[in-house]
């Protein structure tokens, strides 16, 4: 019985170390967000949610079991959120023809001849 309970305290004890393989919280996206006005103008509200998404994808690698591209993705928005200047310059691509593209992929489409 005393081994039983020792295993499951070690098992409980080694679960945080192998959820934190890819900390996902640490990007600091959300601070980043509230600090920088820029980010908060509607004008840049197609970068906040590219960065969001971003981060969300990386729970879902995380959650796949690939913890070094989650790792990988966290570092670029930790890099992104950590210069919000340089990330509005650099998506200088604000075509909403293309955002509507991409939005609309999003949606699920019904097979065809239905």
């Amino acid at each position: 019985m005393r081994r039983l309970i020792a295993c499951a305290f070690l098992m409980l004890a080694a679960m945080p170390a192998a959820r934190a393989e890819c900390d996902v919280e640490d990007t600091g996206l959300e601070p980043a967000i509230a600090k920088k006005k820029e980010l908060q103008e509607a004008k840049n509200a197609q970068i906040v949610r590219d960065l969001r998404t971003l981060r969300d994808a990386a729970i879902v690698l995380e959650s796949y079991g690939f913890p070094d591209e989650c790792k990988r993705l966290v570092t670029i928005v930790k890099g992104l959120a950590a210069k919000p200047d340089d990330t509005i310059k650099r998506s200088s691509d604000t075509d909403e023809e293309k955002a509507e593209e991409i939005q609309e992929s999003r949606e699920p489409k019904a097979p065809r001849g239905r």
